[in-house]
């Protein structure tokens, strides 16, 4: 494997699978080349939250965070690909939606402003996660998968780059 090609953590949460946008969302990485090496459906549990999110736990917003994590299932999904990190980053788009490029997932899907939210007196929900480095993709992906539940695999994109 080339030193380029590593792995993330991405999260479809909670809001978003209730939309009905977890097909949407896998096509649209799939579509940008990338591998998906595990896939599954989950409810997050406190222990897994404390975990994924341990700098955050003693914040005054930790409580709804972990409120709006666990509204409903999450999908879990592990990628792989070309600067697989930076690259989910960029396509997931910006953190507030309205900052969002239209083309990435975020621009397209969400709705509500950082803004909107703090004036709402409501917790800011952005539909997706994907890990921001390496470490932290390392560490989130063995929080959510074991390694029995991610497979190796050449997908098309990496049999064309010889």
């Amino acid at each position: 494997m080339s030193e380029h090609v590593n792995k993330t953590f991405v999260a479809i949460k909670p809001d978003a699978v209730k939309r009905g946008l977890t097909g949407q969302i896998i096509s649209t990485i799939e579509d940008k080349g990338m591998k998906i090496m595990g896939l599954r459906m989950v409810q997050a549990t406190d222990q897994m939250l404390e975990k994924h999110y341990e700098e955050h736990v003693d914040k005054p917003f930790y409580s709804e965070l972990e409120e709006y994590m666990k509204d409903g299932p999450i999908v879990a999904v592990a990628v792989e690909g070309v600067h697989a990190v930076e690259n989910m980053r960029k396509i997931i788009g910006d953190t507030d939606a309205s900052e969002a490029h239209p083309a990435t997932i975020r621009g397209r899907f969400a709705h509500m402003s950082m803004e909107h939210a703090d004036d709402a007196d409501s917790f800011y929900r952005n539909i997706i996660h994907a890990s921001a480095t390496e470490d932290e993709a390392e560490k989130e992906l063995g929080i959510w998968f074991s390694e029995d539940q991610l497979y190796e695999y050449q997908n098309t994109f990496q049999q064309e780059v010889r």
